[in-house]
């Protein structure tokens, strides 16, 4: 089944509409079209007896309708030629979200917003999805228009990165940006005292020589493979000792897009993944692998 479209999910909170405005820029750069979507819940304190269910169950609908309409109007504003369609969903947001990205291309939701996307980022749906949407997921946090020219992909092993590099690849090729791949690596090195009992085999391994080494190595190979199929795009590595999530997090402050793949459907979304998605400053792809 051929894939239709960018979805955005939106409840009317101005998080969720600046997650259309980049979803609706995507859509034009992919030349596809916009599907927005939303879904009608009830707040965690709203608990209606049976007597009251219909009338907020109305109210509900038309808070939603209300909501589609801004967003439709904020994806009018960045391209009025741009194809938009509006669905309004029934179920849990996670599962409802979860069943709509089942044809997409790409799915696209805020940090956080009201009603049923309440702290997405932080709570049950954002890690829902992110673990198990067949589709790539991409978070818009604190997104501006400012144009870097960067996209940047994690790369935890770059053996089973081909995915992420791939729509990395495919995102930089959109936007005319350079692919920057970023390895990182950390644990505490010894002490100058156990350094002196090391044979220099073990010492290069113990400071990272030959981890550089077989890193750079391997880096260098997939990405001059994924190169033959994206000949325009510049594209570079950097192997960083420090924490993943800490160099992941400021280099979202310089890109347009962070990329990160995710390896397991159904496994936890990591200690990496996570905190990326929740501290940093700009949009970033959780892309499942193959």
């Amino acid at each position: 089944m051929a894939a239709k479209g960018v979805i955005a999910a939106t409840d009317g909170s101005e998080e969720s509409l600046r997650a259309v405005e980049w979803a609706a820029r995507e859509a034009v750069l992919r030349r596809d079209a916009l599907r927005i979507v939303s879904v009608p819940t009830l707040l965690p304190r709203m608990s209606p007896g049976p007597a009251g269910r219909q009338t907020v169950a109305a109210v509900l609908e038309q808070a939603t309708a209300r909501a589609l309409a801004s967003a439709t109007q904020r994806a009018a504003q960045t391209d009025p030629d741009l194809a938009v369609t509006t669905e309004m969903l029934t179920g849990s947001p996670a599962q409802a979200l979860l069943k709509a990205a089942a044809d997409a291309s790409l799915l696209v939701v805020g940090s956080r917003g009201a009603g049923g996307f309440t702290a997405m980022i932080l709570g049950s749906v954002s890690r829902y999805l992110a673990i198990r949407a067949p589709c790539p997921v991409v978070v818009a946090r604190e997104e501006t228009k400012a144009v870097q020219r960067e996209v940047v992909v994690g790369i935890r092993d770059p053996d089973q990165s081909a995915a992420a590099l791939r729509f990395g690849f495919q995102e930089a090729t959109l936007r005319n940006a350079r692919l920057m791949a970023v390895h990182t690596w950390a644990w505490s090195l010894p002490s100058s005292e156990s350094v002196g009992t090391l044979t220099p085999q073990e010492r290069a391994i113990m400071d990272g020589s030959d981890i550089r080494a077989y890193a750079a190595a391997r880096l260098k190979s997939v990405l001059a493979t994924c190169h033959e199929n994206y000949p325009g795009v510049q594209a570079g590595w950097e192997i960083v000792h420090a924490h993943p999530a800490r160099v992941l997090i400021a280099a979202s402050g310089r890109a347009d897009l962070v990329v990160l793949g995710r390896h397991a459907a159904g496994s936890d979304i990591g200690s990496i993944t996570y905190p990326v998605v929740s501290h940093a400053h700009g949009p970033v792809a959780i892309v499942p692998g193959e």
